[in-house]
């Protein structure tokens, strides 16, 4: 009989292989999980927000150990144009109050504490490895092949969390080849300011609150982009996420929008004096539910980015991963309670998502992708009238409301027509439902 080095290799050491490895070694499954990095977190680079109940249950009240920056009590969407900014969101002393319900985040330092966790757990984490093909035999994944001398394993499944561009995944027909209009290049820095700088730019009393703001609106010249501000503790966070498709077709430096964008005058005064600590960049799926492939093979299951999971509408990617990752471990340890892992066996796993938040999420938003890519104008044209109207309505200059607010029926007639805006309601009312 063939050798059998683990159980399970796990081939990603981000959110989504953590989590399984966690749950199956808890399970005392003998699991291996190999990260090309140095470490856990090395090749991470998001520094973003992460909600706290996927892995909440699995480990009650790890927040209060984790290396979290500031839980957040305050997130906001702006509305901007080259000059002025409508402001809408939610700040609620509920999110102020324990068990949190999101938190900024270094994922370098959240990856290592959660790798050292899994490893407590009695998961094997083997660093500074490359996974270079998938083994298969007889139409089964039955280990894989590393760029170690000698470094074929051999197990009874594999699961794949190796992120956006899964190699995996691919070689196997799983996925296709990501389009450009499918992914986006998230570019963005970390500046450095005081504590009480920080919690006097952005309204609250301490350094554990924070304050998260999500941009979008004209500025962006019809792209498919959003910028963002997330608070830490000594820092912020501030970033553009931009199709790659747009980026092609506008001929745009991601660099050079988000300089750009650091200037614009609502936020300038809010890193203002702040000194640059890092610059990062990173893919993230943009493809939403479409772009989901099929999960499972024969002896092998895909997890996280490499899964596409990504809900770009409500910023949540780690928690998506942190479920799929729970939900492929609890399908293995289901397969081998029967002694096998053929694809019938796990498709359970896909079964799994499918009822799971995360599916169900992303199938709301299934035609949103293709909706924005129709009709670029939604980015545009209604965020600039809401700005104006708001202006018009605000500006106290002798004209009186009764006639601004006709002014406003006026244009939203000439520039859209009714019937157009009824469509363009029933349309997004339709595609997101």
């Amino acid at each position: 009989m063939r050798k059998k080095d683990f159980d399970v290799v796990i081939v990603g050491a981000g959110p989504a292989g953590l989590a399984a490895g966690y749950v199956l070694a808890k399970a005392k499954v003998n699991v291996a999980i190999i990260e090309r990095g140095t470490f856990p977190g090395s090749k991470n680079v998001m520094g973003g927000i992460f909600y706290r109940k996927a892995l909440d249950d699995l480990m009650p009240d790890f927040y209060k150990e984790a290396p979290f920056e500031r839980h957040i009590i305050e997130q906001k969407l702006w509305l901007i144009s080259e000059d002025s900014v409508f402001s809408t969101g939610i700040r609620s002393e509920k999110f102020n109050k324990e068990p949190y319900n999101c938190f900024s985040v270094f994922r370098a330092k959240f990856d290592k504490w959660f790798a050292q966790k899994v490893q407590e757990a009695g998961a094997l984490i083997i660093n500074e490895t490359v996974v270079k093909d998938p083994i298969v035999e007889n139409g089964k994944v039955v280990g894989v092949r590393t760029d170690r001398p000698d470094g074929d394993l051999y197990c009874d499944c594999v699961i794949a969390a190796d992120g956006v561009n899964s190699f995996l995944a691919k070689s196997l027909g799983l996925r296709e080849k990501i389009t450009p209009n499918k992914v986006a290049i998230a570019v963005k820095e970390i500046i450095g300011l005081p504590e009480n700088v920080i919690n006097d730019r952005f309204g609250v009393s301490n350094d554990s609150e924070g304050v998260t703001i999500e941009i979008t609106g004209p500025y962006f010249e019809g792209m498919e982009s959003m910028g963002f501000i997330y608070t830490n503790k000594n820092s912020v966070s501030i970033g553009v996420g931009t199709i790659i498709e747009d980026i092609i077709e506008h001929k745009v430096n991601p660099n050079d929008l988000l300089e750009k964008f650091k200037t614009h005058p609502a936020i300038a005064p809010l890193i203002a004096g702040g000194e640059t600590k890092e610059y990062l960049a990173h893919m993230i799926p943009e493809g939403g539910y479409y772009a989901v492939p099929k999960l499972y093979t024969d002896g092998f299951m895909v997890t996280g980015d490499a899964a596409m999971l990504v809900n770009s509408v409500h910023r949540e990617g780690s928690n998506l991963a942190i479920e799929s990752g729970k939900l492929a471990a609890r399908t293995y340890l289901e397969a081998r309670e029967k002694g096998d892992f053929s694809a019938k066996s796990l498709s359970a796993y896909q079964t799994k998502m499918e009822e799971s938040f995360v599916l169900k999420d992303l199938k709301m938003y299934r035609n949103l992708p293709h909706l924005l890519e129709e009709k670029r104008y939604l980015l545009t044209k209604y965020p600039q009238l809401i700005i104006d109207s708001m202006y018009n309505i605000y500006n106290v200059d002798g004209v009186s409301k009764p006639d601004k607010i006709k002014a406003i029926k006026e244009r939203l007639k000439k520039d859209f027509g009714y019937w157009n805006l009824a469509k363009d309601m029933f349309t997004l009312w339709r595609k997101l439902g």
